[in-house]
C-alpha cells in the first residue's frame, strides 16, 4: 500500500505558474502508474495528466502544452508543473496511484489517492 501527500497549491494570478508535488511513502512510485486529477466546485473530478510505468505521459486537452507531469524516483515524488494558468484551472488537485490495469483516464482505475491541494487562479 502507498500513501500519497500533495503539496504546492495556492493562489496565483492568471498567467502564473505553480508546481504541485505528490510525495509517496510505503511503496516506491515506480511500481505504479500515476495520475493527477482535479475537481472544481459543482463539477465532477476530471483527468489532468498521467505518468505510466513505462514513462509515457498523457494530458487532458485542456492542459496540453501548459502542464507537465514528471516523476523523481530518488525522491519518490511525482510533480505537476503548471504554467500559463487560467481561472478555469481553479480546483482541488489530487494525485492518484494505479497498481493494476485499466485506463489512465478514469478515476475508477486508481487505487490510492492523496487528500488534495487547492489551486486558485485569479483573473
Amino acid at each position: 500500500q502507498v500513501q500519497l501527500v500533495e503539496s504546492g497549491g495556492g493562489l496565483v494570478q492568471a498567467g502564473g505558474s505553480l508546481r504541485l508535488s505528490c510525495a509517496a511513502s510505503g511503496r516506491t512510485l515506480s511500481s505504479y502508474a500515476m495520475g493527477w486529477f482535479r475537481q472544481a466546485p459543482g463539477k465532477e473530478r476530471e483527468f489532468v495528466a498521467a505518468f505510466l510505468r513505462s514513462g509515457t505521459t498523457y494530458y487532458a486537452d485542456s492542459v496540453k502544452g501548459r502542464f507537465t507531469i514528471s516523476r523523481d524516483n530518488a525522491k519518490n515524488t511525482v510533480y505537476l508543473q503548471m504554467n500559463s494558468l487560467k481561472p478555469e484551472d481553479t480546483a482541488v488537485y489530487y494525485c492518484a496511484a494505479r497498481q493494476g490495469l485499466g485506463s489512465y483516464y478514469y478515476s475508477e482505475s486508481y487505487d490510492y489517492w492523496g487528500q488534495g491541494t487547492q489551486v486558485t487562479v485569479s483573473s
